[in-house]
């Protein structure tokens, strides 16, 4: 009998851990129309965002308050004790939506918006629509995957609006540039151009920070990697040596072939001979 109830113990404890690290992101949304309805002084253990769509109110937090107004936003963090309420001759209205989760977490820090700094100016955006559009999750998992999908979409134009320090890092862009060229590297038409207008910073710039991050040039990366893959697809695939060309981003095979060989010292054909397993 009680290793049966150590057994419901135990799956009891499994079923709640996996609600709450593999439960959606987002916990709850909904709209507050004008009135005079405040909160605290008290905390969540979630966090909490606000959006302002008419008139105005306060926030406190500590020894501070903060005036918040149409267009703005402020968010409440877990555990930090707030006190928010509405101006009584203009009282707010706002849409909000409380989240948590690893992912909230990793995005948070590229919105510049802390503890110390929690109501943001307004936006040139009206970010009521991106509101509206974040559904409560359900029970469902598609339905979670819903929620989380418009929250992530809100939260990517706070990051675009209000970038922090961290979300602008010199590597980044260099690391972007990177990621463009990995994932487009098939596409013949690929320029060191197109990586620039990808990336949206001067282009003397990018060029010298890729240089400095990644230790080659955008152009000697593009075709570093259309060699690294030309690589694996010779020994690890029966393409011909014209296909194979067409898949790294070369559409005349004889370009193709005099390149791979003065990177690798050998032709496709010899290459493919050397590296095949017996």
């Amino acid at each position: 009998m009680n290793r049966k109830l150590n057994r419901i113990r135990v799956l009891t404890m499994d079923a709640m851990y996996y609600s709450f690290t593999e439960g959606s992101m987002s916990k709850g949304n909904g709209y507050k129309p004008a009135n005079l309805h405040k909160w605290g002084p008290g905390v969540r253990d979630v966090y909490a965002l606000h959006y302002i769509v008419s008139g105005q109110g306060f926030l406190k937090t500590g020894q501070t308050t903060f005036p918040v107004q149409t267009g703005e936003s402020f968010i409440i963090f877990p555990h930090m004790e707030v006190y928010y309420y509405p101006d009584p001759l203009d009282p707010w209205a706002y849409y909000w939506i409380e989240f948590s989760g690893p992912e909230a977490s990793r995005l948070l820090p590229m919105i510049s918006i802390t503890p110390d700094h929690p109501v943001l100016e307004a936006s040139p955006q009206d970010f009521q629509p991106m509101f509206q559009m974040v559904k409560t999750a359900g029970t469902a998992p598609f339905e979670r995957e819903r929620a989380d999908a418009g929250l992530q979409l809100l939260l990517s134009y706070y990051m675009e609006y209000y970038p922090s320090s961290r979300a602008v890092l010199k590597q980044d862009y260099a690391l972007s540039a990177r990621d463009y060229i990995e994932s487009n590297y098939w596409r013949s038409s690929l320029s060191v151009l197109d990586v620039v207008d990808y990336v949206k910073i001067e282009r003397s710039y990018l060029f010298r920070l890729f240089k400095q991050v990644n230790g080659i040039s955008i152009s000697g990366y593009l075709t570093a990697i259309r060699i690294q893959r030309a690589c694996d697809l010779l020994v690890h695939s029966e393409l011909s040596v014209k296909s194979l060309a067409y898949s790294v981003g070369y559409q005349d095979p004889l370009y193709f072939s005099k390149v791979f060989k003065k990177a690798t010292s050998h032709t496709p054909s010899k290459y493919r001979q050397a590296h095949r397993s017996p």
